[in-house]
């Protein structure tokens, strides 16, 4: 029997609401695993992995889900109090980002190492710079009126869609760092292939929201 237009409405909200889920688990228990592997503190380099996980798998991921309408964990609260929320944890993950970075720059240095010679140290130097200027761009939602020849919809139309490119980045550098010698030498077989999925499965939730909050721009405009 088919299934009718409201009933099908509902199936998916509730599939977007299950795997919205997923994704507060998964950032939550990737950035744990991490935390638990790179035992933060026994080396200088041991920041590195956790502040990196920490910055966009955590913190990225969950400012951007507070705007979930099924799994945010601020769904009660107004427009206004997410946004700032959001501007937090985003800070957060950009001061993470940075330290992770300089800590790492700073460890090779000792270690007579070069610097930005693989793929994963390319992919997060354009990361977190990218994500740098993400943070500044979002300064002109809180004044609009700086782009005098923009609306405030086309301004977060543009945010989002540069910030979903940021995020795929983001855990586009993580998957790299698991192919390291550092992450293959500790995590291998079946718990690799798990690590692996984890950015897989927040980065296409990620996605599948802002293309849910573009459409519906798009239908309100009509």
């Amino acid at each position: 029997m088919a299934l009718t237009a409201e009933t099908e409405s509902r199936l998916y909200r509730s599939l977007r609401a299950v795997a919205g889920a997923a994704a507060h688990l998964v950032a939550l228990g990737f950035t744990t695993a991490v935390a638990v592997l790179a035992r933060p503190g026994s080396s200088l380099f041991s920041w590195h992995p956790l502040l990196m996980a920490l910055a966009f798998s955590f913190l990225m991921t969950e400012a951007l889900l507070i705007f979930s309408p099924e799994t945010s964990l601020l769904r009660s609260f107004s427009r206004k109090v997410k946004v700032r929320v959001h501007w937090a944890l985003q800070l957060l993950a950009l001061l993470c980002a940075l330290l992770g970075l300089g800590i790492i720059i700073y460890n090779k240095h000792l270690n007579g190492k070069a610097h930005f010679m693989t793929w994963h140290g390319l992919t997060g130097l354009l990361t977190v710079l990218y994500a740098s200027g993400q943070c500044a761009g979002g300064v002109l939602l809180l004044y609009p009126k700086l782009m005098k020849n923009w609306t405030l919809a086309k301004l977060k139309l543009y945010h989002a869609t540069s910030g979903l490119v940021g995020y795929l980045l983001g855990c586009a550098s993580l998957m790299l760092g698991m192919c390291s010698l550092w992450f293959t030498t500790s995590v291998t077989s079946i718990s690799w292939y798990l690590a692996m999925l984890s950015p897989l499965l927040t980065s296409l939730v990620i996605m599948n929201q802002v293309s849910n909050a573009y459409l519906y721009r798009k239908r309100s405009q009509h």
